[in-house]
C-alpha cells in the first residue's frame, strides 16, 4: 500500500484508525488500516492489491451516512476519498461538470454559483457530505421534490470495479440509449459493486427567484390534503417540507414560536423559477394548500421573514438532539396519499409500545424521516423501539411504501430488505454483485441480504 500512496498515506496505528471506523450511526468497528487515494490509478491498484490478498475493502467519504455502510465490521481496510476533491472541469456550455468523489456538496454548489448553475441534490448534511457520498446513497434532499435525485442528474461515471478493472458508464449528453443503464446502477449501491473516481454531473441553472411561505393545519390529515393538492396543479414547489403535531410540540419546549396551540401540522414550501411570473405561480400553490382545515398561510416579504419562518423547521434537530441524541432516525417513503394513513398508524404505534415517535420530512415525494426517541442504555425501551421499528416498516410495505428514501440500506436496514423485494429479483441482485466483485471485496454485507450462494 504504501508502494502505490506514500507512507504518508496509510494509517495502521489502531489510534490512528479508530476515527474511520464508524459513520453518523451507533455503529463502530476499528479497520485493520486507512488508506487515503488521491488518482484513480491509485485506486484501481489497491483494489487490485486487495484482490490478490482478499481483504475487505471499504470505501468512505466524510462519514455523514447514517446506516452504518462505511462502517468496517467484518475487518479490512477502509479507503478515504476525501483527499480526491478536485473538480475537474466546469463546462456551462453543455450544461456539465466533471468532478472526483471527495468534492463536498457544498464546494461543487460554490464553485458553481458564479456560472449560473447549481447541482440540484441538496442532503441536510450538504457543508461536509462528498459527492461520493451522495451518489453511493442516491441522497437528495428537499429539492429533490422538483428536481429529482442524484440518478436524474448525473450522466456518466468513471470507476472500479471489485475485480480491479476500470469502467466507464454513462453519456456526457444528456441523450444516450447505447448499452445497459450502469450509471443508475451503481448510484444507490453502497460501494458494493464498485468504486467511482470521477463523476459526470448534470447541471441547471440557479432561478432568478423564489418565494417562500409557511402553511400550518389543524391535524395531519389536512395537511397530507394540502400537500396532495400541491402536488396536482402544474406548478411544483421547489420544497416542500412538513412536520407533524408531534415534532412542532416539541420545538415549543425549545424555542420561542409564533404559533397558535391549535396548529398540529406544518408545511414549509418554497416555490422557484423566472421573476417574470413567480408571483402567480406562488398565488396558485397558495390556493392549493387553502384546503378545509388550514389555519394559517404566511408568507416571507424579506430575507429576515425567510429566516423566521425556517426557524421553526430549524430548531427541529436541536430538541431532537437535546431529548434523544441517540434517536433511531429512518426515512420511509410512502406514496403522498398515503401520508395521512402513515401517520394515524405510527401514532398507534407510538401509544402500543410506548415509544414516542416524530416524525419530519419531504412531503412533496412522500418521504418521511420517522424518529423514534430512545435511550440505548435503557434495554426495555430498546427493546420496545426495535419492536416498534419492525413494524413501521411493515406498515410501509402495506402502505405501497419503500423502506429508504435516501439514508441507504447499509448495515441497519438489511436485514429487512427481503420483505420488500422478492426472492427472484434478490437472487439476480446477488449475481450482478458477483459479476462486479467476483471475490466479494467490496462493502462485504451491506446493502443485500447474503443469497445462500
Amino acid at each position: 500500500m504504501e508502494t502505490i500512496v506514500g507512507n504518508q498515506a496509510v494509517l495502521t496505528k489502531p489510534a490512528d484508525c479508530w476515527p474511520y471506523g464508524y459513520d453518523n450511526s451507533r455503529r463502530h468497528a476499528l479497520p485493520h488500516a486507512v488508506v487515503f487515494a488521491t488518482t484513480h490509478d491509485q485506486i484501481m491498484q489497491i483494489v487490485q492489491l486487495c484482490n490478490v490478498h482478499q481483504i475487505n475493502l471499504i470505501a468512505r467519504g466524510k462519514g455523514t451516512g447514517t446506516t452504518g455502510a462505511t462502517v468496517p465490521d467484518r475487518g479490512g481496510i477502509v479507503l478515504s476519498l476525501e483527499r480526491m476533491n478536485r473538480i475537474i472541469e466546469i463546462d456551462p456550455a453543455n450544461r456539465i461538470a466533471r468532478v472526483e468523489p471527495g468534492v463536498t456538496n457544498l464546494e461543487l454548489q460554490q464553485a458553481l454559483k458564479p456560472y449560473g448553475f447549481f447541482w440540484p441534490p441538496d442532503p441536510t448534511s450538504a457543508a461536509v457530505c462528498t459527492i461520493g457520498g451522495n451518489l453511493a446513497y442516491n441522497s437528495a434532499g428537499p429539492r429533490a421534490v422538483k428536481y429529482n435525485t442524484p440518478r436524474e442528474n448525473t450522466l456518466g461515471l468513471r470507476a472500479v470495479t471489485g475485480a480491479g478493472e476500470e469502467i466507464k458508464t454513462g453519456v456526457s449528453t444528456t441523450k444516450g440509449v447505447v448499452g445497459y443503464d450502469l450509471t443508475r446502477l451503481l448510484i444507490g449501491s453502497e460501494g458494493t459493486l464498485a468504486i467511482i473516481t470521477e463523476a459526470i454531473l448534470k447541471l441547471t441553472p440557479l432561478p432568478e427567484a423564489k418565494a417562500t411561505f409557511q402553511a400550518t393545519y389543524k391535524d395531519m390529515h389536512a395537511a397530507a390534503r394540502a400537500v396532495s393538492a400541491i402536488m396536482a396543479q402544474p406548478i411544483t414547489p421547489c420544497a416542500l417540507e412538513f412536520m407533524d403535531g408531534t415534532a412542532i410540540n416539541m420545538v415549543r419546549s425549545y424555542s420561542d414560536l409564533d404559533l397558535p396551540d391549535n396548529v398540529g401540522a406544518l408545511l414549509m414550501i418554497e416555490v422557484d423559477g423566472p421573476q417574470h411570473g413567480l408571483a402567480e405561480s406562488t398565488a396558485a400553490v397558495i390556493a392549493a394548500a387553502k384546503v378545509d382545515g388550514v389555519v394559517s398561510v404566511k408568507t416571507a416579504e424579506t430575507e429576515a421573514d425567510v429566516e423566521k419562518l425556517w426557524r421553526t423547521r430549524k430548531a427541529l434537530s436541536p430538541a431532537l438532539r437535546n431529548i434523544a441524541p441517540k434517536k433511531i432516525n429512518e426515512d420511509v417513503v410512502v406514496p403522498v396519499s398515503r401520508i395521512p394513513d402513515l401517520i394515524s398508524g405510527l401514532e398507534s404505534l407510538s401509544q402500543r409500545f410506548d415509544i414516542q415517535i416524530v416524525n419530519f420530512g419531504h412531503a412533496g415525494n412522500g418521504n418521511i424521516h420517522v424518529n423514534l426517541l430512545t435511550d440505548p442504555d435503557d434495554f426495555a425501551m430498546m427493546e420496545r423501539a426495535h419492536n416498534c421499528l419492525d413494524e413501521t416498516f411493515n406498515l410501509v410495505l402495506e402502505l405501497g411504501g419503500t423502506l429508504s428514501g435516501e439514508h441507504g440500506v447499509g448495515l441497519e436496514k438489511r436485514d429487512y430488505v427481503d420483505r420488500e423485494i422478492e426472492p427472484a429479483t434478490l437472487r439476480l441482485m446477488n449475481a450482478i454483485r458477483r459479476q462486479f466483485d467476483p471475490k466479494g471485496i467490496l462493502n462485504p454485507g451491506k446493502a443485500l441480504p447474503e443469497d445462500a450462494v
